[in-house]
């Protein structure tokens, strides 16, 4: 390697020494006309697409490198262009950049047009992304299950329930493809948000029978569904369910058990919950914790709730926005500022910021045990925020230093 860039240097220098030799010129008598002027390199289309603010300027430059490969391959980059399109209101101009990429080389590859039905969607242009779906054998795209989970997806999100159920129910009487179980938990996920738990879980019944077989994750949304409707009996018989049939249980299965017992107040269920997940190997995330902090804060069991937290700590978890604004909004009830306080300041410092009544809880708290000195840090630290308090929130706060 050494040898061959010795070489190339060799040959650079040689024909340069010709060239002077040859002209009978020395260096010195050469002037800036023999010296060739540096290339003048034209600013990356993935920049200027990124800085471009101009809504038709933004169009007719993506347009334009409508075969350059950096920007069609750059996901961010096609993303960031239609949402700013959207954001503008130029749909026009989002079906002309999106119909026009579908008749290029790139149409043909199913990926892509994955990516053309999602951006859709996301645009919020819906009838296009299901006509996108439906016609791509004319761009000489095969379609598969992959393309029919995108469009799924695409109505899913809509939250329209006879719409989906509309085009659900056409997929699977006109298109030859065969759905999966993502194509089953997209769909059972979908009733759950859209209110008809019974209606998806029907739906796995049938897709079991068809050779499709539920996993994880269509349980665990099913189970969620249940619990959160305060039907734990079936909650707890698809739980049981799955087990059975040789299929165990996720973190997410079990926070989801664990936020229905906190929802019923059986905060010590809750936390025995959490010891049998470690048992059975899974281990618990700041979700989980936080669910069991709350349970016992709620039930007024404080120091559980303290307890809990220190074993976060000692699992080697540092603690999250969440379980710093509970410990710190159920400790002001319970009237201890001081460890409030700490609370305050370690989330704040970390630029997770407490509720605005939670601080104004504290504040208050402090000027009336006399912490003054305590409060004006708290203070000081608000106004750091980014972005900042209003004006009237940081009235407030600093109006307790003044009752002071």
């Amino acid at each position: 390697m050494l040898s061959l860039r010795l070489g190339r240097r060799l040959r650079t220098y040689a024909t340069i020494s010709a060239n002077i030799s040859s002209s009978n010129r020395k260096i010195g008598d050469l002037n800036p006309n023999d010296f060739k002027k540096p290339l003048t390199l034209e600013e990356p289309a993935l920049i200027k697409l990124k800085a471009e603010r101009n809504p038709e300027k933004l169009f007719h430059l993506f347009k334009a490198n409508a075969h350059n490969r950096l920007v069609i391959e750059n996901q961010f980059a096609f993303d960031d262009t239609i949402s700013r399109l959207a954001g503008a209101g130029r749909f026009d101009y989002i079906e002309e950049l999106l119909e026009h990429q579908k008749t290029l080389k790139q149409g043909r590859r199913e990926g892509f047009i994955m990516r053309i039905i999602m951006l859709y969607g996301k645009a919020g242009m819906v009838k296009h992304a299901v006509n996108t779906f439906k016609d791509m054998r004319f761009y000489g795209c095969n379609r598969t299950v992959k393309s029919l989970n995108a469009i799924l997806k695409v109505m899913a999100q809509t939250g329209d329930l006879e719409a989906f159920e509309s085009f659900f129910d056409d997929v699977r009487c006109q298109f030859d493809v065969k759905l999966d179980v993502v194509s089953l938990n997209i769909v059972i996920d979908a009733f759950c948000r859209m209110g008809m738990p019974d209606k998806a879980y029907i739906l796995m019944g049938e897709m079991e029978k068809s050779g499709i077989t539920p996993d994880v994750i269509t349980y665990t949304t099913l189970i969620s569904a249940f619990y959160k409707l305060k039907r734990a009996e079936i909650g707890n018989g698809i739980w049981n369910l799955m087990v059975m049939r040789g299929c165990l249980p996720n973190l997410a299965t079990f926070n989801a058990r664990v936020q229905f017992l906190v929802s019923k107040g059986r905060a010590w269920q809750a936390n025995s919950l959490m010891g049998m997940m470690r048992y059975l190997g899974i281990i618990p995330d700041e979700v989980t914790f936080n669910l069991v902090i709350k349970g016992f804060c709620k039930a007024g069991y404080i120091d559980m709730a303290k307890r809990v937290y220190s074993a976060l700590h000692d699992e080697g978890y540092k603690p999250n926005a969440r379980i710093y604004q509970t410990m710190m909004h159920y400790l002001c009830k319970e009237g201890e500022f001081d460890m409030a306080y700490s609370m305050c300041k370690n989330s704040m410092e970390k630029n997770w910021f407490p509720s605005v009544d939670s601080i104004y809880q504290l504040l208050q708290g402090l000027q009336s045990t006399g912490k003054i000195s305590k409060s004006r840090f708290i203070i000081t630290l608000v106004r750091k925020r980014v972005p900042s308090f209003s004006t009237k929130q940081l009235r407030i706060m600093e109006s307790f230093l003044k009752k002071s």
